[in-house]
């Protein structure tokens, strides 16, 4: 499948989005280091008081959650861009690189843009060249915060990759209500505009030309090859996704789930399905396993459905079945399992 079809393909399938784990270990880090309740606002995703793993890549859809209980805990109206603005530039990616073996900013962010998937599929972002001003378009999401700590994250970024050099003129933001300007300017160092039709980060056109002092040849074609290497296992991963979204949909129920039924729903090849999970080092039998115990937890622990309506819920053909799985998973039968969360 051609990969812009596949990405079609893959938002059709799939209303969740995801992030680079790096984001939410540098969100984790600096909200320690300045001395806010981490452990509460992480508590609230259901994630331990401790440094997520960079390498894990995370769904976007408990953004609302996570920076509502940001918002709450910290009593900061503006936690998103006060986060965000204290932020360090992220390093280590292959899109770093890839800016730092270009020969000018502007061509090391037109090639980070072909991988920006590799750090979110959130954002669809775009780079618009209007004689002297240019402007990084698509920033747009529907909670407040998570965009303008994405926003000044990136701000950090092109600050570092060109020596402090970088500078917006202005930010447009997509939403009526915001920050008081001489906070988006504390934060920001420019103006910036609300109720516009789309997120943007504008700056001088100048900057584009700017010569990278580390540009190499030879090491943009390795870190090219590298960065095409990822997006292919993030579109396999992607397709991980795609199949919890599908047994998500009442396919469990419904007892129609084996790979074949669930290759033919992806509009795939069986073959191809089982070669492109081999390849990130899974199988259809591990996803609908660790799918079928999330599910079985979940309803365990947080509602009062009987066991034989979670037996049937995930999929298994009789309550036996459903316990065995169980305890093989948790080391618990499903009623003690129960008992001591809903105890917690």
């Amino acid at each position: 499948m051609h990969c812009t079809t596949f990405w079609i393909f893959i938002k059709n399938m799939s209303k969740n989005s995801s992030d680079a784990g790096i984001f939410l270990w540098m969100t984790y880090q600096t909200m320690q280091q300045m001395g806010l309740d981490a452990a509460s606002i992480f508590a609230s995703v259901n994630l331990p008081n401790q440094p997520p793993d960079k390498n894990i890549r995370r769904d976007n859809s408990t953004q609302q959650r996570f920076w509502t209980a940001a918002e709450e805990i910290s009593e900061d109206p503006d936690i998103g861009l006060h986060v965000g603005s204290q932020m360090p530039a992220f390093r280590g990616l292959v899109i770093e690189y890839l800016f730092l073996s270009s020969s000018t900013f502007g061509e090391g962010l037109q090639r980070a843009l072909r991988y920006q998937y590799l750090l979110t599929d959130v954002f669809n972002l775009s780079l618009i060249v209007e004689k002297d001003i240019a402007l990084l378009i698509g920033f747009e999401h529907p909670v407040r915060h998570y965009l303008e700590c994405g926003i000044g994250i990136f701000l950090n970024f092109f600050k570092y990759i060109t020596n402090s050099e970088f500078r917006p003129s202005q930010i447009t933001l997509p939403y009526q209500q915001g920050a008081s300007a001489n906070n988006y300017q504390e934060a920001w160092k420019c103006p910036v505009i609300l109720n516009q039709k789309q997120g943007a980060i504008i700056f001088p056109s100048t900057l584009l030309n700017k010569a990278s002092p580390a540009a190499e040849p030879e090491l943009l074609k390795i870190h090219e090859t590298i960065a095409e290497q990822q997006l292919s296992n993030l579109e396999k991963h992607q397709l991980v996704y795609a199949i919890e979204r599908l047994l998500s949909n009442g396919l469990l129920e419904s007892g129609q789930f084996d790979q074949k039924f669930i290759a033919e729903q992806l509009n795939r090849n069986p073959r191809t399905l089982r070669a492109d999970l081999q390849a990130i080092n899974t199988n259809y039998e591990k996803i609908l396993n660790q799918h079928r115990e999330k599910l079985a937890r979940r309803l365990l622990a947080n509602t009062k459905e009987t066991l034989d309506q979670i037996v049937y819920l995930t999929g298994f053909s009789e309550p036996s079945a459903f316990t065995r799985a169980f305890k093989r998973w948790t080391g618990e039968t499903p009623s003690a399992y129960r008992q001591r969360k809903q105890k917690q």
